[in-house]
């Protein structure tokens, strides 16, 4: 069976998972399940038995859903509040889902993961190109170059990747922000400070360290198409 599926969809997942909280390995198995509760993308939900009790404390309900037990998760003197949920009826009956951004790391057997599990169903190739690509903002040439590289991601628009020796790297100022992605890894920012002054903030984004299979953009960045001016072989994308 493949996607689009009827929502919840369950499959058992190949992988040994794990989710580490307050120094502590609180979920280790190889029978997780992949549950698709929307359908973007899957979360890891688990059996009762595979979340050890002594890291579950009861929380008052608050009355919106009689089919849940809400959980706070809690290691010696850190908590999660209302983390987890024990499902007690329908197809996830007995299924436990930790909230995946308030866990310290997961784990897909020995590869840390980020955001939310990887979807099997979910493809990431990354393609040389000899195109011509120049982008601007505010009338101002950023970057221009023939060699990008192109991110193609399953159901995602299409996103180039510029060396940086192509790059108005005077231009560029970092950022603090960052962002995680399952499929790319953790994304540093650059804002773009015109020659006016105008700061066009977090618009360009890159990977120092990315996953392996985008191992190509390392290094490389990423215009927000959307915020900024870009043409393709002489014709203006929008």
């Amino acid at each position: 069976m493949a996607p689009p599926f009827t929502n919840p969809h369950i499959e058992d997942s190949l992988k040994r998972v794990r989710v580490l909280f307050g120094g502590k390995t609180i979920v280790d198995t190889q029978k997780a399940k992949l549950v698709w509760e929307k359908p973007q993308y899957p979360w890891f939900f688990f059996q009762k038995s595979d979340v050890p009790e002594e890291y579950l404390r009861t929380t008052p309900s608050d009355g919106t859903s009689s089919e849940q037990i809400i959980f706070d998760v809690v290691v010696s003197d850190k908590v999660a509040p209302r983390a987890a949920v024990l499902f007690t009826s329908g197809s996830l009956s007995g299924l436990i889902k930790l909230t995946f951004g308030t866990m310290d790391a997961w784990f897909e057997e020995e590869e840390q993961i980020f955001v939310h599990p990887k979807d099997p169903y979910k493809r990431v190739d990354v393609l040389q190109s000899a195109r011509h690509v120049r982008i601007e903002v505010n009338g101002i040439e950023v970057a221009n170059t023939t060699k990008p590289k192109l991110l193609f991601e399953t159901s995602l628009h299409v996103r180039t990747y510029i060396p940086l020796t192509d790059c108005r790297l005077d231009l560029l100022e970092p950022s603090t922000l960052t962002t995680e992605c399952p499929y790319k890894g953790v994304a540093s920012y650059y804002s773009i400070r015109l020659p006016d002054g105008t700061l066009k903030e977090n618009h360009v984004w890159w990977y120092r360290t990315p996953q392996a299979e985008c191992i190509e953009i390392k290094g490389y960045l990423s215009f927000y198409d959307e915020k900024v001016d870009v043409w393709v072989d002489g014709v203006k994308q929008g």
